[in-house]
């Protein structure tokens, strides 16, 4: 089941990774949930919608977890003299600006939108998320809307 949602897992991950390098470590914290949380999986969803949850929900409590108490970073001396990073393409730089637009909306938002990209249906949406299906087309009417006028500022 692991390797055959590898790739979904990944992508919560990014959208909830604040830095590059926290990837690895939710990942591997998403997996280690996964594990502990598979002896009382029930067959009352499919097992991508419950994955989905266990992925979605670990990822925001890491990110509260983590937003109240910012890691201490120290600069060194020559950090200051380090050139700017290597431009992305055209495509990584779209994915990067949609990466931080999505950070600027809120943690059930973000989810609602990572959830609808990966294509499922509001009603495994619901599920995953704990509201209605007609709850969840409302919301994600009005988080397109949010997310189109971040994009729009950024730009």
């Amino acid at each position: 089941m692991l390797s055959r949602h590898r790739g979904a897992i990944h992508r919560v991950c990014r959208a909830y990774a604040i830095r590059g390098e926290e990837h690895g470590d939710l990942f591997q914290e998403v997996v280690y949930q996964l594990w502990r949380a598979f002896p009382g999986y029930r067959d009352e969803s499919s097992r991508a919608t419950w994955l989905y949850r266990i992925a979605v929900n670990t990822a925001i409590t890491r990110l509260r977890r983590h937003t109240r108490r910012p890691p201490h970073v120290p600069l060194g001396d020559d950090d200051a003299d380090r050139p700017d990073p290597v431009r992305p393409t055209e495509i990584g730089s779209q994915v990067e600006q949609l990466h931080r637009a999505l950070r600027e909306l809120s943690e059930v938002e973000r989810a609602l939108v990572m959830l609808y990209l990966e294509d499922l249906s509001y009603k495994q949406i619901s599920e995953v998320l704990g509201i209605s299906e007609a709850n969840v087309g409302t919301k994600l009417t009005r988080t397109k809307a949010k997310l189109q006028e971040i994009v729009r500022r950024m730009s």
